[in-house]
C-alpha cells in the first residue's frame, strides 16, 4: 500500500497559488481511483486535513459501505467529501457535495435549478465545458489532464499555455488536474489555478 505521503507537500503549494480558493473550496482535492487507490479508506485516511475527497465508485457493490466510511473519516478528519456520478449514494451518505463527469453537465444543471445544495465540481476537458460548468452555477471545475500523466485513460496534454487562457476566462474556480505532483506543481504559478486535483500525485 502506498504511503500517501505527498499530500501534505501538495496542500500547501496548492494553498499557494496565485488563484487560490477560499471559503469552502478546499486547495486540494484527491480522487479515487479503483486500480490506483486500491483501498480509498486508507487513502482518506492520510490526506491533510481541510482537504477534499471525491469518492468514484464505478458500480461498485460495495460502494455504500464504503461511502459511509469515507464519510466517518472525512468528519474525524476535517475533509470535503464529494461523491461523483451518484446523487442517491452522495444522499445516502450525507456527502458534502456531488462530483459530475463532463457528460453529466447538464444533470448538474437541473440539480441546481431544483435546489440541490452542496459544494458541486465537475471534470471539464475543453473551454466550452469549462462555459458550461459556469453556466450551471458549479462551484469549481477539474481541467485534465494539464500535463502528461500516468493515468491509464489520459489523453494529450492540454498543456499549460492553452490552460492558462482557458483557466482566466473561465468564469469559476478552476482545478489543475493531470501529471500534478512533487516536482510538476512549481510549473502552475501564474496560471489562475484555485487548486490542484491529483490521484497518482498523492503517492509518496
Amino acid at each position: 500500500m502506498p504511503p500517501y505521503d505527498a499530500g501534505r507537500s501538495l496542500a500547501r503549494q496548492a494553498a499557494r497559488l496565485d488563484g487560490a480558493a477560499h471559503g469552502s473550496l478546499p486547495p486540494l482535492l484527491a480522487l479515487t481511483d479503483p486500480q490506483r487507490t486500491p483501498d480509498p479508506v486508507a487513502f482518506a485516511a492520510r490526506l491533510p486535513r481541510g482537504c477534499g475527497l471525491i469518492y468514484r465508485h464505478y458500480g461498485a457493490k460495495n460502494r455504500f459501505d464504503i461511502a459511509r466510511h469515507l464519510a466517518r473519516v472525512a468528519r474525524e478528519r476535517d475533509l470535503v467529501f464529494l461523491v461523483s456520478a451518484d446523487t442517491g449514494l452522495a444522499r445516502a451518505c450525507t456527502a458534502d457535495g456531488q462530483h459530475f463527469p463532463e457528460s453529466r453537465l447538464p444533470e448538474a444543471a437541473r440539480a441546481r435549478q431544483r435546489g440541490d445544495t452542496g459544494l458541486f465540481t465537475a471534470a471539464c476537458h475543453s473551454r466550452s465545458a469549462l462555459t458550461r460548468a459556469a453556466e450551471a452555477g458549479l462551484d469549481a471545475a477539474l481541467l485534465s489532464p494539464i500535463l502528461p500523466s500516468a493515468s491509464p485513460s489520459a489523453v494529450r496534454p492540454l498543456g499549460l499555455m492553452r490552460a492558462r487562457s482557458w483557466v482566466f476566462e473561465a468564469g469559476l474556480p478552476v482545478y489543475a488536474l493531470g501529471g500534478i505532483n512533487a516536482d510538476t506543481v512549481r510549473r502552475l504559478k501564474g496560471c489562475g489555478f484555485s487548486g490542484i486535483a491529483a490521484i497518482g500525485g498523492i503517492k509518496g
